[in-house]
């Protein structure tokens, strides 16, 4: 095992692997910006280092000064946490000639996976479901009309390079096409260096239903079962289940198969998600994956009691899958997730400054990952999730009863949060009849509004 692991993250994430590494026996190093100083991850970490000004360029992406901290400390491993340097090919790389353990897949798989076009490709080689589309790399405007004709509108124009829905257009006649071409690929280049679209059939009103895996560096790999992401603001996810009512014990597990498989094949290691589109028929297709831990892992662990932070730690320590188990994976009950953000409930708009209150709420099946405290300081650089509340259900019943009353006693003043509208979202009957698809944020904010303007 581990002596000590560099954590390359902040805020709630970095705590979440703090408190992993804790329970291990594992000596802990925080990375922290000028900005985060007073952070708790730098207040419980056995070691913190400061490697540069708030800007992320100059901080938290810095690889050579991520690097630096990492030799200076001596460590054994770096968890890269979400986002940030996570599914960076060069950073992984650089750990593996630095001698320290990046603890993620190999640097060569995160980058088959990372060029959407190519996993695309190698999911539909390994017998995953995926949607009519471009074979690879789309040259012209042209050659995207020759695509949309035999694929047929609509279609949807993707970023091989990106996600989060940049780079990303809709195409549903001819005539709109060489407009919304250049249209993306101007926004992908821009966003992410790199102007190289795909394009797939667009699905009507889809769900969305991503799988998490865990793989050892042994050959085995298991499914943990399935996530419903489908409450989405501009392809942004606020709120979480598992399992996902949609997905019947049979695909479950035909599907889960087929993955383990799959990622055999490519030799996949660590902690992974497979994203997908389910349909009206409730047919699957692969859209992408995200070769790290999710912002949402915490649904997948309330219901399987898997904690998937520890898992990842001791599989790139060499564990194998039945030691990090220690037995069959069990489905219990319904978990849901609401991503609490420092941000205005009805503008979007970031919320930084002050917490002058904080008061998270407890009781039984209830759970807060948060790195926000009474007192501290949300700063304008980062990502405004300050919190996940994640309750458990024996249900989706009694989650759903849960969430809403979590959610009354969970207190935060001094900026606004996004805790009124995940309160309106549980009260909405759509939602809790189960009826929505990743549209409903739309329709749900423009039926409110219509309430407000009528009263």
């Amino acid at each position: 095992m581990f002596k000590k692991i560099l954590v390359a993250n902040r805020g709630e994430i970095a705590l979440r692997v703090i408190c992993a590494c804790k329970e291990l026996g594992i000596r802990t190093v925080a990375i922290y910006s000028e900005a985060d100083r007073h952070s708790l991850p730098v207040r419980f970490a056995d070691e913190a280092i400061c490697i540069g000004p708030p800007q992320l360029a100059l901080s938290y992406l810095n690889i050579p000064a991520v690097i630096s901290a990492a030799e200076i400390a001596n460590v054994d491993a770096i968890h890269p946490g979400y986002g940030l340097l996570s599914e960076n090919a060069n950073f992984a790389e650089v750990c593996e000639t630095s001698a320290i353990k990046f603890i993620g897949p190999r640097p060569e798989v995160t980058r088959l996976m990372g060029e959407k076009e190519k996993a695309r490709a190698a999911m539909k080689q390994a017998g995953v479901p995926i949607l009519p589309g471009s074979d690879g790399i789309i040259a012209s405007e042209g050659e995207g009309l020759e695509w949309a004709r035999q694929v047929g509108f609509p279609v949807i124009l993707k970023a091989s390079a990106g996600g989060g829905g940049r780079g990303m257009r809709i195409v549903r006649s001819e005539e709109d096409l060489p407009g919304l071409f250049r249209a993306a690929q101007s926004e992908a280049a821009g966003a992410f260096g790199n102007g190289d679209l795909y394009m797939e059939k667009y699905v009507e009103h889809p769900r969305h239903i991503e799988f998490q895996v865990l793989a050892d560096e042994h050959g085995n790999v298991v499914s943990l079962g399935e996530r419903e992401c489908s409450i989405q603001r501009r392809h942004q996810k606020l709120l979480e289940e598992a399992p996902s009512t949609q997905v019947t014990p049979e695909l479950r597990d035909e599907v889960g198969g087929i993955l383990c498989k799959s990622l055999a094949q490519i030799g996949y290691t660590n902690a992974g998600t497979i994203e997908f589109l389910m349909d009206r028929d409730r047919r699957l297709h692969f859209i992408e994956m995200n070769t790290r831990i999710q912002v949402e892992h915490p649904v997948t662990e309330m219901v399987t009691d898997v904690d998937l932070v520890k898992s990842q730690i001791m599989i790139a320590a060499g564990a194998n899958m039945r030691d990090v188990l220690q037995g069959p994976i069990v489905r219990r009950g319904h978990a849901i997730e609401c991503r609490i953000n420092a941000e205005h409930p009805e503008k979007f708009t970031p919320s930084a400054g002050k917490i002058t209150a904080f008061h998270p709420p407890g009781g039984t099946g209830v759970r807060v990952d948060t790195a926000a405290y009474a007192e501290g300081v949300i700063p304008p650089y980062y990502d405004s999730l300050i919190a996940k509340l994640i309750v458990r259900g024996k249900d989706r019943g009694e989650a759903l009863s849960r969430m809403t009353r979590a959610l009354e006693m969970f207190i935060v003043e001094g900026i606004y949060t996004t805790i009124p509208l995940h309160r309106k979202i549980l009260a909405d009957s759509d939602f809790r009849a189960g009826n929505f698809d990743t549209g409903f944020i739309e329709r749900f904010l423009a039926k409110n509004d219509k309430k407000e303007s009528a009263a």
